[in-house]
This record gives C-alpha cells, structure tokens and sequence, in this order.
C-alpha cells in the first residue's frame, strides 16, 4: 500500500494519494527527516546539507567533522541531549538526576490496519483501508524504547503520528516532555494559523508569520480549552481558500496540550505538537509503558478548504463511532434558555407538548433535575433524581414525553463536585485540593481526581442509575470549570495527574458508550471548552460555544471548521434579544446559521409568535430536506467574516449535483454596494436550478463570476440557496 522501505537507503516512504512522507536512518542511526509534501519519487536526502556550523555540537561518533550536527539536521523525534537545541520531542529525567537521551534506530515493523493506544482516542480504519508503521528507537545506555508510530489513511491522505514510550533499565526515569509529532522543515517562508478565544467566543482565527523564537499555543487548565484549540495549520505565506500548501496538525486529545512553531538561526522551521510539559512530570518505573496521545496530520497543495475536507473526512468516518456518526441527529430543543433552575416536571412536560406542534423530535432537561440543584452553589455530586421537584419519577416524566412522540435527553456534569453536596460531606478527599491550602473555587465547585479508579467508579455506577431509569436517548455532558489546585491522595508523584485524569475521563466514556451503544452523547465544557478531536470519538457532536447569538457564531463557527466537520458542530436557533449580546436577529437568520451544525433550539417556545412557530416548521422541514447534504458534503468557506461585510459558506455533494449556499450579511451601509459569491464544488459544464427563484445557471458561471447578493434595508439578512442540476 503506501509505507516503503529501502534497505539499501535506509528510507522510509509514506505515499497517501496525493502526498509523500519521507525519512532516513543515517549512518549514525539518527532518524532524519526528509521530506513531506506532494507526492514525489525517489530518495530525498539530496536536500540534506552539511557544513561546519559555529557553536553546533557534533556526536562523538563524527570525529572530527565539524560539518555534522543535530542542531541542524532535521528530525522524526528530537529529544534533549543529542546536541539538538532547538525545540524537543522528548526530555527525560534519567534515575542519577541527569537530562539526557540519545535515540538511535534499532529496527521497525510494516503492518496492515492502523494501530490502537490503550486507554486513548485514535484515528481507526479497516486492514484493507490503512497501514501501520513501528519504528524503534533507543538510547542504548538507559534502556529507553521509543516507538515512533505512523498511521496511514491513503484515500484520505492522513496521515496520524503517535509514540509508546517503554522504560527497560533499573531504578525510575521521569518523562519531563513528550510531544507526539515533530515536523522540520529546511526552508520556506511559512503562516502560522491558530484559534484563539474565550468562554462564548471560542475559536477566532488568527494567522501571523513564523519569525525566529519561539511561538506557542496551549492549555494547561486541564482540558483544551475555550482559550486556544489543539489543531493548528502551517501554510505558505500564499496560500489562500482554494490555492497553496498547508499542513494540519489535529490533537487527538482533550486535556493540557502546547503546539508550537519556531524558525532557527539557519532559517528552518519546526513544528511540535503533544502533552504541555508544564505541570508535567510522568514516572516510569522498569518495564513501564506510556502511550502520547495522537496528532492527526495532512497536508494538501490546493489550499486551506482541501485541507479541511480531509480532516472533516476522517473525523467524520474514522474518530467518530457509534451509532450517530454518520446519521442526521434529531432536531431538540434544551431547556437552558428557557428555564434554567427554575422548573418542575410539569413545566418540561409543557415544553415538550410546545415542541410537538412545531415537529421539534427531542426534548433535553438540563441543568437542575438532581439533588439539591436551585443554583450553580451545590448539589453537583448527588446523582439521585429530585422527584419532589419533577413531581414524580424520572421514569414517569419520559414515559410522558415519550407518548406526546417525543425524544428525552438529560444534561450531567459528572466530572464535578460541590461543597454543598452529600458526596462531599462524605469524601472531601475526593476533590482535587492541595493539602493546608483553600482551593481555588470556579462557578462555586470543585473537580473531581478522576485519576482516581474508585471516583470514576463511583460516579459511573451513580449516572447508569439514573440512566436507566428510563428510555433516555440523549445525554449532554458538561463541564463547567477548569483544573487548578492538582493533588491526588493516591499519587506519590503528582506530575501525572493531569494525564491521568483524562485517562480517567475517557474510561468513564467509554464505559458509558459500550453500556449505552443507541444513546447521542453531545460533550460540552461551558460550550466550547473542549472541543477537540479526543472528545468526538465518544461525543460524535460537541456544543460549539455557550454563545448562541447568530452573529457571533458565524465567526465561532468559521473557526470551528477549519477542523472539525459540521456534523460535530452543537447549533441552536435561541431567543431574542439574545441571552449572551442582547442582539436582534430574524428568526429565518438565526436558522440558516444554526443550519451549519447539529441543528436544535435553545428557547422558550410559549413565548413565540404564531409566526415564528410557523417559521420553526418550516426551518425543520427545510433541515430535514437538507441535512444528508450538509452532514455529509464538502463543506467551502467562501468570505472571510473578519474582514468581508458577508459570511458566505457552501455545502456541495461529493458528486457535485447540488449545492446550498448559504449568506449572511454583517454589515448594511448608505447606497450600499453589490457583493458577488463565488461557489465551489460544482460540475463546470452542467447547469443548476436554484429552486427558490427557478433561475438556471452554469456550473462554470457560478463558479468563475459569482452570484450578485440582493441589496435589502435591515441588520443581519440571511439568504439560502438550494442548487440542483437542471436537466
């Protein structure tokens, strides 16, 4: 298939279908690399220079040539202590106290299938569909094992990049950082593109140059976070939407992560992407075993929208599990907006009925159905059902809802505690807390030590007790703070927790998956918090922001694509004047962006017009004619919302029969002027009806001239388009 080995250049070839991954083991056993880019034939260490570079040590192996040096070489896995001062791979805390490791190729296995990591989220794919690449390396005087693991999805031109790291000497070594890719690169002028943000504006797009030093984005608050995204793109300084080269990097991943980009002394880039080596410390004792969390890599020369498509394909098809990763999810409305605490049974009862008459398909119960839970300041702990508030059993309330024809989901935030709560009075040692300290409080409550087997136990065993209690089809799980105060009582070495945590989480996950295989889990941290590709391999959809203003979403969910597909985007039409900006946006606007995602509503469906009502009939009638096409084709951007006065964005089937295009204006001004959108993914030499109007038009004119938006008075106007081939 697509992994190479020459035995007498001492290569390694990857070929994906449009690309080509390349390294060599050197006379000194160092992994070099070589080259990854479009596809291309034969050896590539042409490209290696070799000179006597000032201040740039050599192995002692060299001798005396000066002209041989890893400060710079270009590396698989660059680790402190081999001479190489720029960014590493790996550090390492050998049992005399000493920072050093030298890794050198020992040997290497081809394999059909992709690998697995034990007790971590990966890209999976069928034997037929995708290889495996091994290769070992060793620092022969420790005994340290280093497999470097390469994924390869040719079709898809993925290609995923893992280490399991053993430790074979005596005494205990301590991993001080492991990053699971390094890309080097030995020229070119290069755009750093990450997302940035905050709780209700995740993800804002933000590309500047790679200029010497270092530059770095991440989290150290114990999950991704609302504040940068673990998925970042390298692109030459040209590349645009549809033209030039980038690589995605992707971090299969949802805790503490840095990816990090620098330019060196002599010009060339690199590019690391893994665990954040603060609050990092990772014990090995002999014969131990740590597996780095994936990065899913590729890399396209036809500009940013390829490279999204690729990641939305494998995200799509090979991170996403389960039941509901290829189907259209039912339209719900949530009862946050609408209620918040404040609510009985009777009151839910009385939403789902609402939703009936306008064909809504589920109902979600959030926040507020347990324990002792009026507010935010207790009860997160105390997984029993507050029947006095419901007014009977939980089982009784779905049974109720589910003979109006209606679906029932049910919110949880299993990963938290509250001081105010029986589970706390019990255990206070179950909450991350640091000894003779007062916590840091965030939202009023504590985090569980989910590095804990017991914790995570307990809290399973409390949320399938609720679960079962009736047909509960959904659940959204939350997350409401981040990580501080790090401290276990069962730990004697507390730079693990964090990593031990999210291992934590995802037992929890994937217990519940296998135990509830016909159940939709949409993950959730304040909406947007952790949104990353290690969460949607139990969560197939993630709620992208707590911010459900339209306005504000076309930009978090202009971000939001360029690295995850709209099938994994939590979207809802709320009320207005929104609850977050106080905005006023039509009902038919608040629709089509909502569209771009799992679409629902977030409102109080007894205060709306009749008009409206009627206008949620026919959004949901729409969606539901829409949905295959939005869920499973080509997503385009077409404008940039930072800079155009439109945010434009198409969905075009695989075979280019049909298209929707949707717009929104964002800005309205005095004899305005005419914008023009230009789509993409059509056939050149067919022509399309648009069904609203009946106009026809040729492929190639829409592509190449564009469509003229209509000029109208108002904020915030919002156009959809559905196009079909005309025959």
């Amino acid at each position: 298939m697509g992994i190479i080995y020459s035995q007498t250049e001492r290569t390694f070839t990857i070929h994906t279908k449009e690309t080509t991954y390349q390294m060599k083991v050197d006379n000194y056993g160092f992994l070099l690399h070589l080259y990854y880019g479009k596809k291309v034939k034969g050896n590539m260490d042409y490209l290696l220079t070799y000179y006597d570079r000032g201040f740039s040590g050599n192995p002692y192996e060299a001798g005396r040539d000066r002209t041989y040096s890893m400060d710079a070489l270009p590396q698989e896995f660059p680790s402190l202590g081999n001479g190489d001062y720029r960014g590493t791979a790996i550090s390492v805390e050998n049992p005399d106290g000493t920072l050093s490791c030298d890794l050198r190729y020992k040997e290497h296995r081809i394999k059909n299938g992709k690998y697995g990591l034990p007790g971590l989220p990966a890209v999976y794919a069928k034997a037929e569909e995708s290889q495996t690449l091994e290769i070992d390396m060793e620092d022969r005087v420790t005994g340290l094992q280093v497999t470097l693991l390469y994924g390869v999805l040719p079709e898809l031109d993925i290609i995923t990049r893992s280490a399991k790291i053993t430790y074979a000497g005596p005494g205990k070594i301590y991993l001080e950082k492991v990053q699971s890719v390094c890309l080097d690169f030995l020229y070119g002028n290069y755009d750093l593109i990450t997302f940035y943000g905050r709780h209700a504006m995740e993800r804002n797009f933000q590309r500047v140059p790679v200029a010497h030093g270092r530059q770095m984005v991440g989290s150290r608050r114990g999950a991704s976070s609302h504040q940068y995204n673990p998925m970042m793109i390298l692109a030459d300084e040209k590349t645009t939407e549809d033209a030039g080269c980038g690589y995605a990097l992707s971090f299969v991943y949802s805790g503490n992560f840095q990816g990090e980009a620098q330019k060196d002394q002599f010009n060339q880039t690199r590019v690391l992407m893994g665990l954040n080596e603060e609050m990092f410390r990772y014990p090995l004792e002999t014969g131990e075993t740590f597996y780095a969390p994936e990065v899913i890599l590729s890399f396209t020369d036809q500009g940013l929208n390829r490279l999204s498509q690729n990641l939305h394909s494998c995200i799509r098809h090979h991170v996403c599990r389960g039941k509901y990763k290829e189907v259209v999810r039912p339209v719900l409305i949530n009862s946050w907006e609408a209620a918040y605490f404040d609510f009985t049974g009777e009151m839910i009862y009385e939403l789902a009925k609402q939703a009936k008459e306008v064909n809504i398909e589920m109902l979600v119960m959030d926040d507020g159905w347990f324990g002792k839970r009026e507010d935010d300041n207790s009860g997160l702990g105390d997984w029993y059902v507050n029947e006095e508030k419901l007014g009977g059993t939980l089982g009784d309330l779905i049974r109720r809802i589910n003979d109006l024809g209606i679906k029932f989901g049910i919110w949880i935030e299993p990963e938290m505690i509250s001081e105010d709560s029986n589970l706390y009075r019990a255990h206070p040692d179950w909450a991350l807390v640091i000894p003779g300290r007062d916590p840091v409080r965030a939202r009023n409550q504590l985090v569980l030590d989910f590095s804990r087997k017991e914790v995570v136990d307990y809290i399973y065993g409390q949320i399938c007790n609720v679960l079962d209690q009736g047909n509960i089809e959904y659940v959204k799980w939350d997350m409401n703070r981040s990580l501080l105060d790090i401290y276990s009582v069962s730990s004697k070495d507390q730079g693990r927790i964090m990593y031990d945590y999210v291992l934590g989480l995802y037992d929890f996950l994937e217990r519940l998956v296998r135990r509830y295989p016909n159940m939709l889990i949409e993950g959730c941290s304040g909406g947007g918090g952790r949104f990353d590709a290690g969460m949607l391999y139990y969560t197939p959809q993630i709620w992208c922001s707590d911010n459900t203003d339209a306005v504000d979403r076309l930009k978090i969910q202009y971000g939001t694509s360029f690295g995850y597909p709209v099938s994994a985007v939590g979207s809802h039409v709320s009320a207005v004047p929104n609850h977050q900006t106080g905005r006023k946006v039509s009902m038919k606007t608040r629709g089509i962006t909502a569209m771009a995602g799992t679409f629902g509503y977030e409102l109080d469906l007894g205060a709306l017009s009749s008009e409206d009502k009627e206008e949620i009939k026919k959004q949901i009638s729409d969606y539901h004619k829409f949905a295959p096409l939005i869920q499973n084709g080509k997503y385009f951007r077409l404008s940039n919302p930072y800079q155009d006065e439109i945010c434009a964005w198409e969905f075009a089937s695989e075979d280019g029969s049909e298209a929707l295009l949707n717009v929104v204006m964002q800005q309205i001004h005095g004899n305005m002027t005419v914008n023009y959108v230009k789509m993409y993914g059509l056939k050149a030499g067919a022509m399309y009806q648009e069904e609203n109007s009946g106009k026809v038009y040729s492929g190639a004119a829409l592509m190449e001239a564009g469509l003229p938006l209509p000029i109208e008075f108002g904020e915030y106007q919002g156009y959809q388009m559905h196009f079909v081939i005309y025959e």
